[in-house]
């Protein structure tokens, strides 16, 4: 008998070679079990394929997470930015703070200096507008590095504590559980002021004033910038 030519059809779940697919499944895993868990071996095995297809996609694991942060943000909304310099900063590192809290562990992957150059357009329209802002406010084209820096190290500090937070249970009702110097052992207190505070803790400690705080950090920022770009001589200098 004549054997047939006619191809067959693969046996079991086809390979995925689609990069949506790819990074729809490494959300999954990601929501499941945490980014740091995350590895190309373990995402391979999650939709049936060899690591071999999956490298054909990503270089590594560290490209993977750079890509789903990358389609992340791009559907980060670009909020109408105010004429006033100090107001657009606020704006939009507001925006980068609630766009990273709906998934903070892209913000914890961004804590290495360096990831700009990895961001996407849509990412680095919310920088270019923080670093033109601090420019037009008066300050030196050099000293927009160091304030962005300090606005984003005090965003995603913000956004990390809280994350962290929620994951663990604080018992509210027990204020000395908040730190064991917060009560009294017997003896005199020594934390008084500590103390005072401490049944209030948690609920101070869980309102949102990232925005409040942000507007006096950023004010500080601004306001250490010198009135004429370093190197400058004084009107009055020889």
């Amino acid at each position: 008998m004549p054997r047939s030519h006619t191809p067959r059809r693969p046996v079991g779940r086809p390979p995925v070679t689609s990069r949506d697919q790819i990074l729809t499944a490494a959300r999954a895993l990601i929501d499941e079990c945490g980014w740091e868990k995350l590895t190309v071996r373990r995402l391979a095995s999650e939709i049936g394929v060899g690591t071999t297809t999956l490298y054909s996609h990503v270089r590594d694991k560290e490209d993977l997470l750079f890509l789903l942060i990358h389609e992340y943000a791009e559907r980060i909304p670009h909020p109408e930015l105010p004429g006033e310099p100090r107001e657009r900063i606020i704006t939009a590192a507001v925006a980068i703070h609630d766009g990273l809290s709906a998934w903070p562990w892209a913000a914890e992957v961004l804590t290495t200096d360096g990831f700009i150059a990895r961001l996407g357009d849509s990412f680095l329209w919310l920088v270019e507008t923080i670093l033109a802002g601090i420019v037009d406010a008066g300050c030196p084209l050099e000293q927009t590095v160091r304030i962005f820096r300090s606005i984003w190290y005090y965003t995603v500090g913000e956004i990390l504590v809280r994350a962290h937070t929620s994951r663990r249970t604080m018992d509210e009702e027990d204020p000395t559980c908040l730190n064991p110097y917060f009560g009294d052992s017997g003896g005199p207190l020594r934390h008084p002021t500590l103390a005072a505070i401490a049944d209030r803790w948690a609920a101070l400690a869980a309102q949102d004033t990232f925005e409040q705080g942000l507007r006096a950090f950023v004010d500080g920022l601004l306001a250490q910038c010198p009135a004429e770009p370093s190197g400058t001589p004084d009107a009055g200098s020889s």
